[in-house]
């Protein structure tokens, strides 16, 4: 039983979190990538707030990988996104029941709690810099984050997913 509902419990943990899925050109090779720039018209269909908060995420774990920002960029990044308010998924169920003589009835309903929560699709491109700037690898984000989070949760939430996506550069071939 303690084995049952420690599997249930990691189930849970992983599937809370989010959702990456990563494409790449095949024939490109990464291992020169090692300076980027942003493009100088990003739309991200974010605030321009959001935008500082993803470009210094995006430097800040690049960093970390050895990958630094230039003048003369080997690649260039964008980012967009697009996101809608919904409810949040996470509710208490109630349920009242009763029955008796082979018959049952019951009435069971769901409270959300946690409130409203922000849908967002996030997207980063890597373009190529030289040559014909093809895209050449792109990850795309499924996540949420609360209607109010503070200007700190917004931070570790784009610092977050921004590592999870940029965890999957260079594609192992």
């Amino acid at each position: 039983m303690k084995y049952a509902l420690l599997i249930t419990g990691i189930f849970f943990l992983f599937s809370c979190g989010p959702m990456v899925s990563v494409d790449f050109e095949k024939q490109q090779d990464f291992s020169d990538f090692r300076n980027f720039d942003f493009y100088p018209d990003i739309d991200s269909g974010l605030s321009e707030l959001d935008d500082k908060r993803i470009m210094r995420s995006i430097d800040s774990v690049l960093r970390l990988q050895g990958i630094s920002r230039a003048a003369d960029p080997r690649f260039y990044i964008n980012f967009y996104a697009s996101e809608h308010l919904s409810n949040s998924r996470n509710t208490l169920g109630i349920g009242v029941g009763g029955g008796g003589g082979n018959v049952g009835v019951g009435v069971s309903g769901g409270i959300p709690i946690g409130g409203p929560v922000i849908r967002q699709q996030f997207t980063i491109d890597f373009v190529n810099a030289t040559g014909d700037q093809s895209l050449v690898w792109q990850a795309v984000v499924d996540a949420e984050y609360k209607e109010r989070a503070s200007p700190t949760q917004k931070d570790q939430y784009y610092y977050s997913i921004i590592r999870k996506a940029l965890g999957k550069f260079p594609p192992k071939k």
